[in-house]
């Protein structure tokens, strides 16, 4: 699964290719700003921290979520540094794994359950995620998010900032840093989040939820 390769990876980071072609996801993303998006901005992520680790011997051991998790244990001089480059590998790579080509796939099983239970159902939930990502002020994301007794949440964070890896296990998240849409949709950050939706991977999302559950759990 990408999201525990992502996990385990540690340095030298590598640029993790697209599970798909960069036109699957036309005509929501088109060829362009997917490949822009991936080949230019991620990888200039995963380049900027491989270089801010190169001079860190004793840090090139720790996956990306300790490193993640442990910002304020880093030196002084790199704590920034890792927060963006790091959040920007970790957050591109879940991004880009939990979209699928746009073919009206919806949730099942746990997830759709919770999604109801937490939510009160599929269109609130889809409400309040789109709300919560076009809404964001300035760059950032948008998440769903599951804690250790399985309930959802969704969550904003600014710039290239993770949600609580000890505490939230990520489930999806959407871009709404203007690079991710705007080649396409210039300032239409509503049209771009709601085409978003038909790009969701359920199926990844559902394995995430329960497997997430298990992780947080040490089950």
């Amino acid at each position: 699964m990408q999201e525990e390769r992502m996990q385990e990876e540690t340095y030298p980071f590598v640029v993790r290719p697209l599970p798909y072609e960069y036109d699957a996801l036309s005509p929501v993303l088109d060829e362009e700003t997917l490949t822009f998006h991936h080949d230019k901005h991620y990888k200039t992520y995963v380049d900027n921290l491989n270089s801010v680790l190169s001079d860190y011997p004793e840090l090139q051991k720790k996956s990306l979520k300790q490193l993640l998790t442990s910002i304020e244990t880093l030196p002084a001089a790199i704590q920034a540094p890792v927060r963006n480059n790091g959040g920007g590998v970790y957050n591109h790579e879940l991004y880009f794994d939990g979209m699928k080509s746009p073919v009206g796939q919806e949730p099942a099983g746990s997830l759709a359950e919770a999604i109801n239970r937490d939510f009160g159902s599929y269109r609130q939930w889809k409400e309040q995620m789109k709300q919560a990502a076009v809404g964001k002020f300035g760059s950032g994301w948008a998440w769903l998010v599951t804690d250790k007794d399985g309930k959802l949440s969704i969550v904003q964070t600014a710039n290239q900032d993770v949600p609580d890896l000890d505490d939230y296990v990520p489930i999806f998240l959407v871009d709404v840093w203007e690079h991710a849409y705007y080649l396409q949709y210039q300032n239409r950050r509503a049209d771009y989040v709601e085409g978003w939706f038909n790009l969701i991977n359920w199926r990844k999302a559902a394995r995430r939820y329960e497997e997430g559950f298990c992780k947080l759990n040490n089950m």
